[in-house]
Protein backbone atom coordinates (compact mmCIF):
# COMPACT_ATOMS: atom_id res chain seq x y z
CA UNK A 1 0.00 0.00 0.00
CA UNK A 2 1.03 3.60 -0.53
CA UNK A 3 1.15 4.24 3.21
CA UNK A 4 3.71 1.48 3.65
CA UNK A 5 5.88 2.79 0.81
CA UNK A 6 5.84 6.28 2.28
CA UNK A 7 7.46 5.03 5.47
CA UNK A 8 10.27 2.90 4.04
CA UNK A 9 13.57 3.95 2.56
CA UNK A 10 16.58 1.81 1.55
CA UNK A 11 14.75 -1.24 2.83
CA UNK A 12 14.52 0.04 6.45
CA UNK A 13 11.33 1.04 8.19
CA UNK A 14 11.51 4.66 9.28
CA UNK A 15 8.33 4.86 11.29
CA UNK A 16 6.10 2.34 12.96
CA UNK A 17 2.56 2.04 14.25
CA UNK A 18 1.89 5.65 15.10
CA UNK A 19 2.99 6.90 11.72
CA UNK A 20 0.98 4.22 9.95
CA UNK A 21 -2.09 5.20 11.91
CA UNK A 22 -1.48 8.83 10.97
CA UNK A 23 -1.19 7.86 7.31
CA UNK A 24 -4.43 5.90 7.28
CA UNK A 25 -6.16 8.72 9.11
CA UNK A 26 -4.90 11.09 6.42
CA UNK A 27 -6.24 8.81 3.69
CA UNK A 28 -9.61 8.72 5.46
CA UNK A 29 -9.62 12.52 5.68
CA UNK A 30 -8.86 12.78 1.95
CA UNK A 31 -11.80 10.51 1.13
CA UNK A 32 -14.17 12.41 3.42
CA UNK A 33 -13.17 15.76 1.87
CA UNK A 34 -13.71 14.41 -1.63
CA UNK A 35 -15.53 15.57 -3.70
CA UNK A 36 -15.00 19.23 -2.85
CA UNK A 37 -15.79 20.38 -6.41
CA UNK A 38 -17.65 19.02 -9.47
CA UNK A 39 -16.45 15.68 -10.83
CA UNK A 40 -16.23 15.03 -14.56
CA UNK A 41 -17.18 11.61 -15.95
CA UNK A 42 -15.74 11.12 -19.43
CA UNK A 43 -17.46 8.61 -21.68
CA UNK A 44 -16.35 7.23 -25.04
CA UNK A 45 -19.93 6.98 -26.29
CA UNK A 46 -21.67 9.72 -28.26
CA UNK A 47 -24.63 11.43 -26.58
CA UNK A 48 -27.48 8.92 -26.50
CA UNK A 49 -25.16 5.92 -26.71
CA UNK A 50 -25.50 3.11 -24.19
CA UNK A 51 -22.43 4.04 -22.14
CA UNK A 52 -23.45 7.70 -22.26
CA UNK A 53 -26.91 6.92 -20.89
CA UNK A 54 -25.41 4.76 -18.15
CA UNK A 55 -22.92 7.49 -17.29
CA UNK A 56 -25.75 10.01 -16.92
CA UNK A 57 -27.73 7.71 -14.64
CA UNK A 58 -24.59 7.14 -12.58
CA UNK A 59 -23.79 10.86 -12.46
CA UNK A 60 -27.28 11.68 -11.21
CA UNK A 61 -27.08 8.98 -8.55
CA UNK A 62 -23.60 9.92 -7.37
CA UNK A 63 -24.62 13.59 -7.15
CA UNK A 64 -27.41 12.58 -4.77
CA UNK A 65 -25.19 10.18 -2.81
CA UNK A 66 -22.20 12.47 -2.39
CA UNK A 67 -23.73 15.95 -2.48
CA UNK A 68 -21.65 17.24 -5.38
CA UNK A 69 -22.18 17.70 -9.12
CA UNK A 70 -21.05 14.90 -11.45
CA UNK A 71 -20.91 16.07 -15.07
CA UNK A 72 -20.85 13.74 -18.09
CA UNK A 73 -18.45 14.72 -20.88
CA UNK A 74 -18.80 12.75 -24.12
CA UNK A 75 -15.52 12.13 -25.99
CA UNK A 76 -16.29 9.61 -28.75
CA UNK A 77 -13.86 8.40 -31.38
CA UNK A 78 -10.69 6.40 -31.77
CA UNK A 79 -12.27 3.17 -30.45
CA UNK A 80 -12.46 4.87 -27.03
CA UNK A 81 -8.85 6.06 -27.07
CA UNK A 82 -9.82 9.75 -27.18
CA UNK A 83 -11.79 9.42 -23.95
CA UNK A 84 -9.00 7.51 -22.20
CA UNK A 85 -6.33 9.99 -23.26
CA UNK A 86 -8.50 12.84 -21.98
CA UNK A 87 -8.67 11.18 -18.57
CA UNK A 88 -4.94 10.45 -18.53
CA UNK A 89 -4.16 14.09 -19.35
CA UNK A 90 -6.21 15.39 -16.41
CA UNK A 91 -4.91 15.48 -12.81
CA UNK A 92 -5.13 12.03 -11.23
CA UNK A 93 -7.01 13.28 -8.19
CA UNK A 94 -10.41 11.61 -8.46
CA UNK A 95 -12.08 14.54 -10.20
CA UNK A 96 -11.91 13.00 -13.70
CA UNK A 97 -13.40 9.54 -14.11
CA UNK A 98 -14.11 7.29 -17.08
CA UNK A 99 -17.12 5.22 -18.16
CA UNK A 100 -16.21 2.81 -20.94
CA UNK A 101 -16.77 -0.77 -22.08
CA UNK A 102 -14.39 -3.56 -21.13
CA UNK A 103 -13.46 -3.90 -24.80
CA UNK A 104 -11.00 -1.02 -24.36
CA UNK A 105 -8.70 -3.69 -22.88
CA UNK A 106 -10.07 -6.97 -24.27
CA UNK A 107 -10.69 -6.00 -27.91
CA UNK A 108 -9.31 -2.60 -28.96
CA UNK A 109 -5.60 -3.52 -28.56
CA UNK A 110 -6.06 -5.91 -31.51
CA UNK A 111 -7.58 -3.17 -33.68
CA UNK A 112 -5.51 -0.09 -32.98
CA UNK A 113 -2.05 0.83 -31.73
CA UNK A 114 -2.85 2.54 -28.44
CA UNK A 115 -0.69 5.22 -26.86
CA UNK A 116 -1.52 3.90 -23.41
CA UNK A 117 -1.60 0.57 -21.59
CA UNK A 118 -5.26 -0.31 -20.91
CA UNK A 119 -4.24 -2.79 -18.22
CA UNK A 120 -1.99 -0.46 -16.22
CA UNK A 121 -2.76 3.17 -17.08
CA UNK A 122 -6.46 2.88 -16.20
CA UNK A 123 -8.17 0.79 -13.56
CA UNK A 124 -11.75 -0.56 -13.42
CA UNK A 125 -13.47 0.42 -10.18
CA UNK A 126 -16.95 -0.98 -10.67
CA UNK A 127 -19.05 -2.87 -13.18
CA UNK A 128 -22.08 -0.73 -14.05
CA UNK A 129 -23.97 -2.97 -16.47
CA UNK A 130 -23.39 -6.19 -18.34
CA UNK A 131 -25.01 -7.87 -21.29
CA UNK A 132 -24.52 -10.31 -24.07
CA UNK A 133 -24.98 -10.04 -27.79
CA UNK A 134 -28.07 -11.13 -29.68
CA UNK A 135 -28.08 -12.96 -33.00
CA UNK A 136 -30.65 -11.16 -35.12
CA UNK A 137 -31.82 -11.70 -38.66
CA UNK A 138 -34.04 -10.32 -41.35
CA UNK A 139 -37.63 -11.38 -40.55
CA UNK A 140 -38.01 -12.82 -44.07
CA UNK A 141 -35.38 -15.50 -43.44
CA UNK A 142 -36.94 -18.98 -43.77
CA UNK A 143 -36.00 -19.89 -40.19
CA UNK A 144 -37.71 -19.01 -36.91
CA UNK A 145 -35.35 -20.56 -34.40
CA UNK A 146 -31.64 -21.35 -34.16
CA UNK A 147 -31.87 -25.06 -35.10
CA UNK A 148 -33.82 -24.11 -38.25
CA UNK A 149 -31.27 -21.40 -39.00
CA UNK A 150 -28.35 -23.83 -38.67
CA UNK A 151 -30.07 -26.26 -41.04
CA UNK A 152 -30.71 -23.44 -43.52
CA UNK A 153 -27.07 -22.33 -43.45
CA UNK A 154 -25.86 -25.90 -43.93
CA UNK A 155 -28.19 -26.25 -46.91
CA UNK A 156 -26.63 -23.14 -48.45
CA UNK A 157 -22.88 -23.62 -47.83
CA UNK A 158 -20.62 -20.58 -48.10
CA UNK A 159 -23.53 -18.36 -49.19
CA UNK A 160 -24.83 -16.92 -45.90
CA UNK A 161 -23.17 -13.80 -44.47
CA UNK A 162 -23.36 -12.21 -41.06
CA UNK A 163 -22.64 -8.61 -40.10
CA UNK A 164 -20.95 -7.11 -37.08
CA UNK A 165 -20.48 -3.56 -35.83
CA UNK A 166 -16.70 -3.80 -36.34
CA UNK A 167 -14.21 -6.31 -37.65
CA UNK A 168 -12.14 -7.86 -34.88
CA UNK A 169 -14.62 -7.20 -32.09
CA UNK A 170 -16.96 -9.51 -30.21
CA UNK A 171 -19.73 -9.44 -32.82
CA UNK A 172 -17.19 -10.72 -35.35
CA UNK A 173 -15.60 -13.43 -33.22
CA UNK A 174 -18.93 -14.80 -31.95
CA UNK A 175 -19.77 -15.67 -35.55
CA UNK A 176 -16.44 -17.46 -35.85
CA UNK A 177 -17.25 -19.47 -32.75
CA UNK A 178 -20.74 -20.37 -33.99
CA UNK A 179 -19.18 -21.53 -37.28
CA UNK A 180 -16.86 -23.86 -35.38
CA UNK A 181 -19.38 -25.14 -32.83
CA UNK A 182 -22.24 -25.71 -35.29
CA UNK A 183 -20.14 -26.89 -38.23
CA UNK A 184 -21.30 -24.11 -40.55
CA UNK A 185 -19.53 -21.66 -42.84
CA UNK A 186 -20.86 -18.11 -42.59
CA UNK A 187 -18.81 -15.26 -44.03
CA UNK A 188 -18.26 -12.08 -42.05
CA UNK A 189 -19.07 -8.55 -43.22
CA UNK A 190 -17.64 -5.83 -40.98
CA UNK A 191 -19.23 -2.40 -40.61
CA UNK A 192 -18.30 0.83 -38.87
CA UNK A 193 -20.89 0.77 -36.11
CA UNK A 194 -24.23 -0.92 -35.52
CA UNK A 195 -26.61 1.50 -37.32
CA UNK A 196 -25.37 0.89 -40.90
CA UNK A 197 -25.10 -2.84 -40.28
CA UNK A 198 -28.62 -3.04 -38.87
CA UNK A 199 -29.95 -1.08 -41.84
CA UNK A 200 -28.45 -3.64 -44.22
CA UNK A 201 -29.87 -6.55 -42.21
CA UNK A 202 -33.34 -5.00 -42.26
CA UNK A 203 -32.90 -4.25 -45.96
CA UNK A 204 -32.01 -7.86 -46.73
CA UNK A 205 -28.48 -7.12 -47.94
CA UNK A 206 -26.94 -9.18 -45.12
CA UNK A 207 -29.23 -11.74 -43.49
CA UNK A 208 -27.75 -11.97 -39.98
CA UNK A 209 -25.89 -9.96 -37.36
CA UNK A 210 -24.45 -10.34 -33.87
CA UNK A 211 -25.27 -7.06 -32.13
CA UNK A 212 -25.57 -5.53 -28.70
CA UNK A 213 -29.01 -5.80 -27.14
CA UNK A 214 -29.32 -2.06 -26.49
CA UNK A 215 -29.21 -1.15 -30.18
CA UNK A 216 -31.18 -4.14 -31.48
CA UNK A 217 -33.92 -4.22 -28.85
CA UNK A 218 -36.19 -1.47 -30.30
CA UNK A 219 -35.99 -3.05 -33.76
CA UNK A 220 -36.77 -6.52 -32.41
CA UNK A 221 -39.79 -5.19 -30.54
CA UNK A 222 -40.95 -3.37 -33.69
CA UNK A 223 -40.77 -6.60 -35.70
CA UNK A 224 -38.04 -5.25 -37.98
CA UNK A 225 -35.55 -7.87 -36.77
CA UNK A 226 -35.99 -11.44 -35.61
CA UNK A 227 -33.96 -12.60 -32.59
CA UNK A 228 -32.62 -16.16 -32.57
CA UNK A 229 -30.57 -16.33 -29.36
CA UNK A 230 -28.74 -14.25 -26.76
CA UNK A 231 -25.23 -14.85 -25.43
CA UNK A 232 -26.06 -13.83 -21.85
CA UNK A 233 -26.17 -16.48 -19.08
CA UNK A 234 -29.95 -16.15 -18.73
CA UNK A 235 -32.86 -14.94 -20.83
CA UNK A 236 -33.45 -11.20 -20.90
CA UNK A 237 -36.47 -9.89 -19.02
CA UNK A 238 -37.21 -7.62 -21.99
CA UNK A 239 -36.97 -10.55 -24.46
CA UNK A 240 -38.25 -13.53 -22.45
CA UNK A 241 -39.14 -15.49 -25.59
CA UNK A 242 -35.56 -15.52 -26.89
CA UNK A 243 -33.46 -18.45 -25.62
CA UNK A 244 -29.82 -18.34 -24.65
CA UNK A 245 -27.14 -20.04 -26.72
CA UNK A 246 -26.45 -22.26 -23.70
CA UNK A 247 -30.06 -23.50 -23.67
CA UNK A 248 -29.70 -24.38 -27.34
CA UNK A 249 -26.56 -26.45 -26.82
CA UNK A 250 -23.83 -23.86 -27.38
CA UNK A 251 -22.42 -23.01 -23.93
CA UNK A 252 -19.24 -21.77 -25.59
CA UNK A 253 -21.23 -18.74 -26.75
CA UNK A 254 -22.14 -17.72 -23.21
CA UNK A 255 -20.25 -14.43 -23.30
CA UNK A 256 -20.98 -10.97 -21.95
CA UNK A 257 -19.42 -7.55 -22.20
CA UNK A 258 -19.62 -4.95 -19.46
CA UNK A 259 -19.49 -1.20 -19.08
CA UNK A 260 -17.63 0.05 -16.05
CA UNK A 261 -16.48 3.01 -14.04
CA UNK A 262 -12.72 3.48 -14.34
CA UNK A 263 -10.06 5.78 -12.94
CA UNK A 264 -6.30 6.11 -13.07
CA UNK A 265 -4.66 3.74 -10.58
CA UNK A 266 -2.90 6.54 -8.68
CA UNK A 267 -6.15 8.14 -7.54
CA UNK A 268 -5.98 7.85 -3.72
CA UNK A 269 -7.20 4.43 -2.66
CA UNK A 270 -9.57 5.90 -0.10
CA UNK A 271 -11.33 7.86 -2.85
CA UNK A 272 -11.52 4.72 -5.00
CA UNK A 273 -13.17 2.85 -2.14
CA UNK A 274 -15.65 5.65 -1.55
CA UNK A 275 -16.50 5.67 -5.26
CA UNK A 276 -17.01 1.91 -5.29
CA UNK A 277 -19.34 2.05 -2.30
CA UNK A 278 -21.35 4.97 -3.67
CA UNK A 279 -21.63 3.35 -7.10
CA UNK A 280 -22.94 0.14 -5.56
CA UNK A 281 -25.67 2.12 -3.79
CA UNK A 282 -26.61 3.86 -7.04
CA UNK A 283 -26.89 0.51 -8.85
CA UNK A 284 -29.21 -0.78 -6.13
CA UNK A 285 -31.78 1.98 -6.68
CA UNK A 286 -34.92 0.78 -8.51
CA UNK A 287 -34.88 3.67 -11.02
CA UNK A 288 -31.35 2.87 -12.17
CA UNK A 289 -31.96 -0.88 -12.31
CA UNK A 290 -35.10 -0.25 -14.39
CA UNK A 291 -33.15 2.01 -16.75
CA UNK A 292 -30.47 -0.65 -17.20
CA UNK A 293 -33.13 -3.31 -17.86
CA UNK A 294 -34.77 -1.08 -20.48
CA UNK A 295 -31.48 -1.21 -22.38
CA UNK A 296 -31.55 -5.01 -22.38
CA UNK A 297 -28.74 -5.18 -19.83
CA UNK A 298 -28.28 -6.43 -16.27
CA UNK A 299 -26.96 -4.31 -13.44
CA UNK A 300 -23.26 -4.84 -12.88
CA UNK A 301 -22.09 -7.45 -10.39
CA UNK A 302 -20.36 -6.32 -7.17
CA UNK A 303 -16.92 -7.50 -8.23
CA UNK A 304 -13.63 -6.55 -6.64
CA UNK A 305 -10.99 -4.72 -8.63
CA UNK A 306 -8.97 -7.95 -8.80
CA UNK A 307 -11.96 -9.84 -10.23
CA UNK A 308 -12.57 -7.13 -12.83
CA UNK A 309 -8.92 -7.18 -13.84
CA UNK A 310 -8.94 -10.98 -14.13
CA UNK A 311 -12.02 -10.88 -16.37
CA UNK A 312 -10.31 -8.32 -18.63
CA UNK A 313 -7.24 -10.51 -19.05
CA UNK A 314 -9.36 -13.62 -19.72
CA UNK A 315 -11.46 -11.83 -22.37
CA UNK A 316 -8.33 -10.35 -23.97
CA UNK A 317 -6.67 -13.76 -24.20
CA UNK A 318 -9.80 -15.40 -25.65
CA UNK A 319 -10.25 -12.67 -28.25
CA UNK A 320 -6.59 -12.81 -29.20
CA UNK A 321 -6.69 -16.56 -29.74
CA UNK A 322 -9.77 -16.33 -31.96
CA UNK A 323 -8.28 -13.55 -34.10
CA UNK A 324 -4.93 -15.31 -34.37
CA UNK A 325 -6.69 -18.41 -35.68
CA UNK A 326 -7.96 -16.46 -38.71
CA UNK A 327 -4.75 -14.44 -39.10
CA UNK A 328 -6.72 -11.26 -38.45
CA UNK A 329 -5.14 -7.99 -39.56
CA UNK A 330 -6.70 -4.65 -38.56
CA UNK A 331 -8.16 -2.65 -41.40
Amino acid sequence: MKCIRWFTRNGRALMAGGAMALCFASQHAIAQAWPAKPVRIVTAAPPGGTADMLARSLADGLSKQLGQSFIVDSKPGGFGAIAVQDVLAAPHDGYTLLVIQDGIASEIPFLSKLRFDPFNDIKPLAELARGGLVLVGNPKLPARDLPELIRYIKAHPASVNYASYSSGMLGHTMGLQLNRLAGIDMSHVGYKGSPPALQDVMGGHVPLMFDGTATSLPLIKAGKLHAFAVSSPKRLAVLPQVPTFTELGYPGLNQVAWIGLWATPDVPEAIQERLRAATRKVLETPAVRDRIAELGLDAGLPKSQAELSASLHAAHDRQGALLKAIDFKPE
